[in-house]
């Protein structure tokens, strides 16, 4: 895909990544939802391939690209035809280690970063939590210092790779149990530590093949060498964080809308009713009019987000634009082509039918389309 963004070198990472995908991953989909998790080996693969590190600095292991490699990462994963497995992939590049990349000291790049990208650990991001899930300021695990250790005890819900994570980016709080925001720090938690426990794991409407898990911390005792960052500040480094989060959600929307659709056009070329195909009534030739310029639109919208972050500009605002638009996007048309598709689409012989359940999450997760909203209001300074 050549555009002002696109250069040769992330041409050449797409087409090995669009191999890869081809090869590996997609014919491997419907026994891996059917098992509600793919192999352990995915991870080191992706990281024997160079896959995981592609936009990370080369002195973590990574192959120093910058942010439109992860860009092509999103858009060419929504072809593994698992948004569970996606999930899981993008939480281990882009949502639990940025953040240990930016803050992390030496020892806890080489400790987790590195064997992350390398795909010989798993990660996963620990903010939610039973009782508040956008409202991070609402944290109540806590971290208490005891002798040069942090003792950890409460719980986290909703976490991606949370059955089976080496280590957990995760959210606790240090501050007093009143001090909201400013209580907040970050640590990297090591999930053999004594106390750690895996409460459930937790049945989902889609995104099968994703383990998402309910986690409990007794009495958890880690080293304060493991903080990230300075302590209490942990709130504002979320939400940096949130950025990468939501623009690779958005990038992976607006992709998984455009291959629903290219799917659907291919169907409805083929199927008949009244003696023509689908696509020779103007009803559905209109609808999928609307729907591709609406894609075209998020697109670039979110080029122009990612443009921004990897220019290390200011991008909130463009950002949480591209969840929004992207997200309700992709719900949207992930219906219409269910419905094109007739009673073939409420069943499984489809893929339309595990992409309507997926995608409903992307309006939730990394921040509801109403949080996103209140965003928006708030940088256009109606808040």
């Amino acid at each position: 895909m050549l555009t002002t963004f696109f250069k040769e070198e992330h041409d050449i990472f797409r087409r090995a990544l669009r191999d890869f995908v081809a090869k590996e991953l997609a014919p491997n989909a419907d026994e891996w939802e059917e098992n509600e998790l793919f192999p352990r080996e995915v991870f080191k693969r992706c990281g024997e391939l160079g896959f995981l590190g592609a936009h990370y600095p080369e002195d973590v292991g990574g192959a120093g690209g910058d942010w439109w490699y992860a860009a092509v990462w999103g858009e060419e994963l929504t072809r593994s035809r698992s948004a569970g497995l996606n999930m899981s992939l993008m939480v281990q590049t882009d949502m639990a280690t940025p953040i240990i990349n930016e803050l992390g000291t030496r020892e806890q790049k080489d400790e987790f970063l590195a064997p992350a990208l390398r795909g010989e650990k798993v990660a996963a991001l620990g903010v939610s939590e039973p009782g508040c899930g956008s409202d991070v300021a609402a944290i109540r695990t806590t971290a208490r210092k005891v002798e040069g250790d942090y003792v950890i005890n409460g719980a986290k819900c909703w976490i991606t790779n949370g059955t089976r994570a080496d280590f957990i980016t995760l959210a606790v709080r240090t501050g007093a149990a009143d001090s909201g925001f400013g209580g907040i720090s970050l640590v990297t938690f090591p999930t053999d530590t004594k106390g750690f426990k895996v409460t459930r794991k937790i049945k989902k409407m889609g995104n099968h093949a994703s383990d998402t898990a309910e986690l409990s911390f007794e009495d958890c005792r880690i080293p304060t060498r493991y903080l990230l960052g300075e302590e209490n500040q942990g709130f504002r480094y979320i939400m940096v964080n949130f950025q990468g989060e939501r623009l690779i959600a958005a990038v992976a929307a607006t992709a998984g809308a455009q291959h629903c659709l290219d799917e659907t056009i291919r169907y409805t070329q083929e199927r008949t009713a009244f003696g023509r195909p689908l696509l020779k009534f103007q009803v559905w030739r209109h609808t999928f009019a609307d729907l591709f310029t609406e894609v075209e639109a998020a697109r670039w919208l979110t080029y122009r987000a990612v443009d921004l972050y990897n220019r290390q500009e200011e991008a909130v605002k463009e950002i949480t634009m591209a969840k929004l638009f992207a997200g309700e996007l992709v719900n949207k048309v992930a219906d219409r082509c269910l419905q094109a598709h007739g009673g073939f689409g409420y069943s499984d012989d489809f893929q339309v039918s595990r992409t309507f359940r997926d995608v409903r999450l992307i309006t939730i997760g990394g921040g509801t389309s109403e949080i996103m909203k209140e965003i928006i209001s708030k940088r256009l300074g109606w808040g």
